[in-house]
């Protein structure tokens, strides 16, 4: 398939024209997803360090390796 070759002004245009229609999130939609992502990572981090430290208990019972 052949393309129709632009010129850099031309495609610069409808670089602008494309992102005048783009929907951008609000200063507050931002802010809530940001604050949503870190909640998130928080929870995953404690999920799995209590995952971690259930089957580290789990391999020292098996083993006999202390308390």
């Amino acid at each position: 398939m052949i393309m129709a070759k632009t010129s850099p002004a031309q495609f610069l245009k409808e670089v602008r024209q494309e992102t005048s229609k783009v929907t951008w999130p609000t200063r507050k939609e931002t802010t809530i997803s940001t604050v949503m992502v870190f909640v998130m990572v928080i929870l995953a981090a404690v999920f799995f360090f209590l995952v971690d430290q259930l089957m580290a208990l789990g391999v020292r019972v098996l083993f006999g390796l202390g308390g």
